[in-house]
């Protein structure tokens, strides 16, 4: 499992419909996309929910690399570029992945809490921490599913998950959930990705 993220950080003024038109205009076009488990269209706006921005900022849950590969080299990303400018792609290896008390609900909500591995941290446990978090995050009322990832360039921590309601079970910066594709989720191993 590969985890993915780019964000559009947005004029304080900018109308997020705007982006609501584009999601339900081509957010479908993913739908069945090989090599991908999830990717979330997410928004936030500034002043909603506590947020001190508007972004689009979409998470992915990649299957394979060669997946994710052709969506940014294949000609997928480069309408988001073209209308948009290039953002930055972040990307995690992935740590963990579990499907929620309410897997089969609708996803609302997104929660993305990034923190950084601390110098001197034992690996080891630290990872099988963010395991145990993953599997916390998961039990939790609300929860469609859960997965962390790490970014061992940059070391930093990635937890992720998606919920029914707007009162999330988790710390993090709170998204709206404005489409999903999840053409794969199904075949993510659960658990421990090591």
């Amino acid at each position: 499992m590969h985890a993915m993220q780019y964000e559009l950080t947005l004029p304080a003024d900018y109308d997020t419909g705007i982006i609501r038109a584009r999601v339900a205009r081509i957010g479908h076009l993913l739908d069945d996309w090989d090599g991908l488990g999830l990717k979330a269209y997410l928004v936030r706006e500034r002043g909603v929910h506590g947020s001190p921005v508007s972004q689009y900022a979409p998470f992915y849950l990649w299957n394979t690399v060669e997946g994710m590969n052709r969506f940014l080299w294949g000609g997928a990303f480069q309408g988001l570029v073209d209308d948009f400018g290039r953002p930055a792609v972040r990307q995690w290896t992935g740590l963990a992945f579990e499907e929620g008390a309410v897997a089969d609900s609708p996803a609302a909500f997104a929660v993305r809490r990034r923190q950084p591995v601390p110098d001197g941290a034992e690996l080891a446990a630290l990872m099988r921490e963010a395991v145990a978090e993953t599997e916390r995050l998961a039990a939790e009322d609300g929860a469609v599913l859960a997965a962390a990832a790490v970014d061992p360039h940059r070391w930093e921590l990635v937890h992720f998950s998606l919920w029914e309601h707007d009162a999330p079970k988790a710390d993090g910066d709170l998204f709206q959930v404005l489409h999903l594709s999840a053409p794969g989720r199904a075949r993510f191993p659960r658990g421990r990705q090591w």
